[in-house]
């Protein structure tokens, strides 16, 4: 009687497991690279912009005309960098909970993938909120993440739902380019795998296993060429390559993007809560097996407007403790400030980080490039919030020694991805549509947190040269001989020197070996260090951070490029 009891249970969980005969439609929705987009309201001037609280009104609308049972909520990863408020749950609020896995649990997300810049946060920060997530009913994946210890993934690989009547396998992975961007301190013990193929080993092994009927892959991935040379944008190359999955979620390139074949279909909601991803895929069962399959995908533009008044009056509490914090006082400045003018040459905003960064005492040169794309720095009355204007992102100040020939290399390299010899233009730009927008609109071709200057030297770059020949370097910034095989200390950011950009990997060609090696120091975040200049020499006055003797000069030439440069000013700004 026994065994027969337990054939019977076994029977009912078989006959539970298998879907029910007829259509059932599933809804997926999809965010990615918030970037702590979650307030709708900024924190000095009080404009509405876009903010997750807008994404849950189309969230909230979605589940409520096909049934919560029926919708999965997603996101691709980036959520704990790029903001005043996650900077706050990461670094200041460290004794109470993190703001992020609260929000992720309000909105009832489903899954949360581990993104690059999550895990620059460092160990303290994304194990606590792997933790927290976790706590909440929130899986945080991160597959090929894997403990250089025991080989085994340090994050979830996948999670199991049901949804829609059907069993919904979700597998999440992380950028495999991590080591190229950010200092092993920050990851250290961990090695992240190529998504390809290491993506379709885990669907395959997770498939067996679990048997479900949809298969769902998201992937912190920027959509890239689909060529197979882009370990950072492998989305197309998986959209292409992978064979068993319903849905391929991609993110990290900010750029949004819909792909369909009959076999699978792809998406990417661009950042900053601006979209919101809705797949629908629809399977026809009969007896436990698919006899048809039919899969639609498609982004909504949210409307930052239609906050949910609910959500906002809810976190409103943690708003006013992220603002109290942006609002505090830091010190004064003389005169305005604009990221901008970093493109045209010399300029204040530039030599003020350049000055900040030769203040430690190993260091004699740096390389610097604007991180803002065009923000103004009011003068006046500085606020912490214009601490994130003048350096938006947590990376170190490192200081590595370079020999003046592989100094001149990485400037041929950063002037190439920003200047060209065009006859029409001298800034490297383009007139193509934003995907943000889906309107034309002028634009650098490359990106411009990768236009590194350097300071501590007196050079000149030739506009009408070819790449290496355009940069001439002339003296040190007190006139001393600069030699090409002398040893110089440059400091630059952890980004720059674990490789991030290519100017030190394949403009000085050095390896991972040979920079380890030549790191001389460390320090912590620039932005702190800018934070602490302006409290301990305020009033400043901007020809605190102009010494020539200092900086040394640099700048466009001939002459007549001075022109044709304004001119790319007006198509651009």
């Amino acid at each position: 009687m026994k065994r027969l009891s337990l054939f019977i249970t076994a029977l009912l969980a078989l006959s539970c497991s298998v879907p029910s005969d007829g259509i059932h439609t599933l809804h997926v929705l999809t965010t990615n690279d918030t970037h702590g987009a979650w307030f709708d309201s900024t924190y000095v001037d009080g404009n509405v912009r876009n903010n997750i609280f807008a994404v849950y009104h189309y969230v909230d609308s979605i589940r409520n005309e096909f049934g919560e049972d029926n919708v999965l909520l997603i996101d691709g990863g980036d959520c704990l960098q790029g903001d005043n408020a996650p900077y706050y749950y990461n670094y200041v609020a460290v004794g109470e909970p993190h703001l992020f896995p609260r929000i992720a649990d309000y909105m009832g997300y489903d899954v949360v993938c581990v993104g690059n810049h999550d895990i620059e946060t460092g160990h303290d920060v994304f194990d606590r909120l792997n933790r927290e997530l976790k706590s909440a009913g929130v899986a945080f994946l991160g597959a090929n993440a894997v403990e250089q210890a025991t080989g085994k993934p340090y994050f979830a690989e996948y999670k199991v739902f049901k949804k829609a009547g059907l069993k919904v396998l979700v597998i999440g992975f992380t950028n495999p380019n991590i080591p190229a961007w950010l200092d092993e301190e920050v990851w250290s013990g961990l090695e992240f795998e190529s998504l390809l193929p290491y993506a379709q080993d885990v669907v395959d092994r997770a498939t067996k296993k679990e048997k479900p009927d949809v298969v769902i892959v998201a992937a912190h991935s920027g959509t890239g060429d689909g060529d197979g040379g882009q370990l950072e944008n492998q989305g197309l190359d998986l959209f292409r390559s992978l064979r068993g999955v319903d849905y391929l979620i991609c993110a990290h390139d900010h750029s949004p993007y819909t792909a369909v074949t009959d076999s699978i279909i792809m998406s990417n909601a661009g950042s900053k809560s601006a979209y919101l991803g809705h797949a629908e895929i629809s399977l026809n069962m009969e007896g436990g097996k698919v006899l048809s399959k039919e899969s639609f995908v498609s982004l909504v533009r949210v409307d930052r407007k239609l906050a949910d008044s609910q959500m906002r009056d809810y976190f409103y509490p943690e708003y006013l403790k992220v603002k109290a914090f942006t609002l505090q006082e830091v010190g004064s400045l003389d005169r305005d400030l604009y990221t901008r003018d970093a493109y045209k040459g010399m300029c204040d905003y530039m030599n003020l980080i350049h000055t900040v960064q030769l203040s430690v005492p190993e260091a004699s040169l740096s390389f610097a490039a604007p991180l803002t794309y065009n923000g103004t720095i009011h003068s006046g009355t500085l606020l912490y919030n214009d601490m994130f204007t003048i350096y938006p992102y947590e990376n170190q100040l490192f200081v590595l020694a370079l020999t003046g020939s592989e100094i001149k290399s990485v400037l041929e390299y950063s002037y190439d991805g920003w200047i060209q010899n065009g006859e029409e233009h001298i800034l490297k730009i383009e007139n193509k549509d934003d995907a943000r927008t889906g309107q034309s609109k002028w634009s650098f071709s490359g990106r411009t947190y990768n236009f590194d200057s350097c300071a501590g030297i007196n050079y000149t770059v030739d506009v009408t040269k070819p790449y290496g020949e355009r940069v001439c370097i002339l003296s040190l910034a007190d006139g001393s001989t600069f030699e090409l095989d002398s040893t110089y200390n440059v400091a630059m950011t952890s980004y720059r020197a674990s490789g991030g950009g290519g100017h030190i990997t394949q403009g000085a060609g050095l390896s991972d070996e040979e920079i380890a090696e030549r790191t001389v120091a460390k320090y912590p975040e620039i932005r702190e260090m800018i934070y602490r200049y302006f409290k301990a020499e305020s009033p400043v006055c901007a020809d605190k951070f102009n010494d020539s003797a200092v900086l040394g000069a640099w700048s466009f030439v001939p002459e007549s490029a001075t022109e044709k440069i304004g001119s790319d000013f007006g198509l651009l700004f």
